[in-house]
């Protein structure tokens, strides 16, 4: 199926077409750039259509050569784009990724960024994986410091080494899939898109939108192994709060809409094992950004470190911006925090919803009849500036272990709300603190 996307993207499509995709087959690379009007599909019978990251699958012993007998590491014979983890027999294993920091023009280790990063040093546990690149330097200036760090980007190649103790690792396992610094489906700037009924797995994005996108709907599909990617090297690190300009962000999210959107709608999907949010919308605005007619309806997420994510911070004076007519309901969400995505160093911030800690400025915002089922961390993280501007609870289900916690709701205009714990108290919590009077409560002892 080589160049079938380049083929897809360059052929122009009028409002109400169709693409659809033969069920059963797997397509594999940098998938689609959305047009206005376009609803990508399916057609056939059988297992949905498949979409993964990468070039192929890594496990044939032809694409592996010995390159550190002594500590069992072994080099992939191609270069790849940045890989968030490797996944192995679908998901029966994945790899623990080494991203050192970089400083005075070599690589450090991220805890310690006065010890060089040796990768036989550091590669203790089977598995375990370091990319290496370094051909572009870039000197942008962040916190003040501006010597060269590399850059990092869609088009980056590098060295990929995996630690496989029992022998060439194209041998050993079924199938290795590269969780590939690409998107799926890209929609900026367009209008009443739909994509339906297609599974993308192995990639940093599902689908990105945003920046002015007006009806996109996502619906019927499977999102599984997605993000743990580099975002940048830039020092402005929410993984590690300590790192300064060499230190490294990691990002990817099953669908996501960063910006100015109208009508954006996730509906009957699954979704699974993200290293940041299963579903989200989000802007951090400088200028008026609106995002209207959110919904998320009847998905099951599990095992992401965030479920739903959301949020809406004004930076430099910016106060018009609104979330409006946001609704999160009647969806499964379960077991953020117990996924892959754990690796992260703020091993602290899972959520089943996770609205952070800004502004977040909104209007008639409401979660209703959702099972929340297990998190590491917080349940729900839903603070804004202001009570009002928290959504509404009604009619949702908490299942959480005693003594872990429920979470966070209400404003921070005055002082940041309590940690609510999951205790004998707890439903009495959630109906007064967080509002939900028809709450159902199960406490696992």
């Amino acid at each position: 199926m080589e160049g079938y996307y380049d083929r897809i993207n360059r052929t122009w499509l009028y409002l109400g077409d169709g693409v659809l995709f033969k069920r059963g087959d797997i397509f594999r690379g940098q998938a689609i750039m959305s047009q206005p009007g376009i609803t990508y599909g399916a057609y056939g019978e059988g297992d949905k259509l498949k979409f993964y990251g990468w070039d192929e699958d890594l496990a044939n012993p032809a694409l592996w050569e010995e390159y550190d007998k002594e500590h069992h590491i072994w080099k992939y014979t191609n270069k790849v784009l940045d890989p968030g983890t490797l996944v192995f027999n679908d998901g029966e294993k994945v790899s623990r990724k080494h991203i050192p920091s970089f400083r005075d023009m070599q690589f450090v280790c991220r805890d310690d960024e006065s010890k060089p990063f040796v990768m036989a040093d550091e590669m203790t546990e089977n598995l375990d994986i370091y990319w290496h690149f370094m051909d572009v330097l870039i000197t942008r200036p962040s916190k003040g410091e501006d010597f060269p760090i590399p850059q990092v980007d869609k088009t980056t190649m590098g060295d990929l080494y995996l630690r496989c103790d029992e022998g060439n690792p194209g041998a050993v396992f079924n199938s290795i899939e590269v969780i590939a610094k690409r998107i799926a489906f890209t929609c900026m700037n367009n209008e009443n898109i739909r994509i339906d009924n297609i599974c993308m797995k192995y990639y940093c994005f599902g689908v990105s939108g945003g920046h002015g996108i007006n009806g996109l709907h996502v619906s019927n599909c499977e999102i599984g192994w997605i993000g743990g990617n580099i975002m940048m090297y830039l020092g402005t690190d929410p993984n590690y709060p300590e790192g300064r300009r060499g230190s490294v962000t990691r990002y990817g999210n099953g669908i996501e809409v960063y910006g100015t959107c109208n009508g954006f709608v996730v509906e009957n999907n699954y979704i699974y094992e993200g290293y940041d949010a299963g579903a989200s919308h989000q802007v951090n605005a400088r200028v008026p950004q609106d995002m209207k007619n959110v919904t998320y309806k009847n998905n099951l997420i599990e095992k992401c470190v965030y479920g739903i994510e959301y949020f809406l911070d004004q930076i430099d004076g910016e106060s018009e911006s609104f979330m409006d007519d946001v609704a999160i309901n009647d969806n499964i969400i379960r077991l953020s925090g117990y996924g892959w995505g754990q690796q992260r160093h703020n091993y602290y911030e899972p959520a089943l919803i996770k609205g952070w800690s800004y502004i977040n400025t909104a209007r008639n915002f409401s979660i209703e009849n959702n099972i929340f089922d297990r998190t590491a961390y917080r349940m729900l993280h839903l603070v804004a500036q202001k009570d009002e501007y928290c959504p509404v609870m009604k009619g949702n289900t908490y299942i959480q272990d005693k003594g872990n916690m429920i979470g966070q709701w209400g404003g921070n205009e005055v002082k940041e709300p309590e940690i609510e714990i999951f205790d004998e108290k707890a439903e009495e919590k959630i109906n007064n603190i967080f509002g939900d009077k028809t709450a159902k409560v199960y406490i696992i002892e």
